[in-house]
């Protein structure tokens, strides 16, 4: 029995390669079917564009304006049932290792055909690469953090975010005008903004520049100080706990 084509969405900054890309797919057609139903130019239209595509397999740049492919990656991590990624790279010694060592599949520049039609085959089987590999993978903290709404990948600025909140299983991230929620830690979200956001409660951490003041407030149990912070833009206060009130303190006292 014929298997059914393979549906590819081609992303890459260069029109030539994405050009070359198509030509060699037409070249390695008869061993293994595809159908391209999509393209993009840079990171933010993949996150535009794909969902809506019902591609099995993205073929990705690693190197394109704004997004990078390994943050477009971690952002398709959102959507309930992501394709199938094969990174593309141009000669890079770290770049290549890092993948080699993590078994996510990969293409040189230039791409020849063998190894596509090799790449295209194990990316049939293979599901979305898991998202905390993807996190160790990209360097320096994120600018954006993605939301899947109906199929669909909404992005919100680090710098729109007011406060992330642990609550049961989730952690709510806060802007002025919305609230989410996403499957993270809070210790792995302060380990990697820990220079933007200030941790005030075992439960919650503030960004720094959404601090308005601070005002003495009730103590709702034992465990909290008499103290709030107040943010700017939502009326919302926020208890600290007498164990942050120290480093928080000092924050006042900068302010």
């Amino acid at each position: 029995m014929t298997a059914a084509p393979l549906r590819l969405f081609i992303a890459d900054d260069e029109p030539p390669a994405r050009e070359r890309l198509r030509a060699l797919l037409d070249d390695v057609l008869a061993e293994c079917p595809t159908e391209v139903v999509g393209e993009a130019g840079n990171g933010l239209e993949v996150l535009e564009r794909l969902p809506e595509s019902g591609a099995d397999v993205l073929i990705l740049d690693i190197h394109m304006p704004g997004l990078t492919g390994l943050e477009v990656a971690r952002h398709l991590a959102a959507l309930k049932a992501g394709p199938a990624i094969i990174f593309v790279t141009a000669h890079d010694a770290h770049a290549v290792e890092a993948f080699e060592l993590n078994a996510l599949d990969y293409l040189l520049k230039p791409v020849r055909a063998a190894r596509l039609a090799a790449a295209l085959g194990k990316a049939r089987h293979a599901g979305p690469p898991p998202r905390d590999l993807l996190a160790r993978l990209q360097s320096g903290p994120r600018g954006h953090f993605s939301i899947a709404e109906r199929n669909r990948i909404r992005l919100v600025p680090l710098s729109e975010i007011l406060y992330f909140k642990a609550e049961l299983k989730y952690v709510t991230l806060r802007t002025r005008e919305y609230a989410h929620l996403i499957e993270e830690s809070l210790v792995s979200l302060e380990r990697e903004f820990a220079d933007s956001f200030l941790r005030i409660h075992r439960n919650c951490l503030v960004a720094r520049a959404a601090i308005a003041g601070f005002e003495r407030g009730p103590a709702i149990t034992e465990e909290e100080a008499h103290w709030e912070v107040l943010l700017e833009g939502v009326p919302e206060r926020l208890p600290v706990s007498r164990r942050q009130w120290a480093e928080v303190r000092e924050l006042v006292r900068q302010k």
